[in-house]
């Protein structure tokens, strides 16, 4: 069993709206671990090997590359949004070398607009803006390592 980010990211939808706390799947050469505790949903997957199983549990994490919606925070110092990055990996602004950078400061976004790309093992998983706005900054480097729950971008959501 293999999932493409768009089905991970039903599954997700679809988790966060059951009010189910942990689901886990397993299968021979694939796991995945989605966690939701009334904040933005946490996704983990591994390559393990183990025998199939598919349950729902009330705990044990497994912690390795998150998969997840972008998590958005309210900054106190100022009437900015903060979009964080959902996993570990590599951000790149635009689709490619050459390509035009998904967005720029200035530019107004709506929620579902991609605004960059997070690559984490070999998968380069866009990054959705969850909020309507205006790009007031960009706090990375193209090309540059993150870190989860690192802050990518500031949105002026007035």
């Amino acid at each position: 069993m293999s999932m493409d980010i768009k089905q991970i990211q039903d599954l997700i939808k679809f988790v966060a709206k059951s009010g189910v706390n942990e689901v886990a799947i397993e299968e021979k050469d694939f796991k995945i671990t989605i966690k939701t505790n009334q904040e933005p949903t946490i996704v983990t997957a591994t390559v393990p090997t183990a025998a199939p199983v598919a349950t729902a549990l009330p705990a044990a994490p497994v912690a390795t590359a998150p998969a997840a919606p972008v998590a958005v925070a309210a900054d106190n110092n100022a009437n900015y949004i903060t979009v964080k990055s959902p996993m570990i990996g590599t951000f790149y602004r635009a689709a490619g070398p050459g390509k035009p950078n998904f967005v720029n400061v200035g530019d107004e976004i709506t929620a579902g607009k991609v605004l960059c790309i997070v690559e984490a093992m070999k998968l380069f998983n866009e990054i959705e803006s969850e909020v309507s706005g205006k790009i007031v900054k960009i706090l990375i480097d193209d090309a540059k390592p993150v870190e989860y729950d690192q802050p990518l971008f500031l949105v002026d959501p007035s």
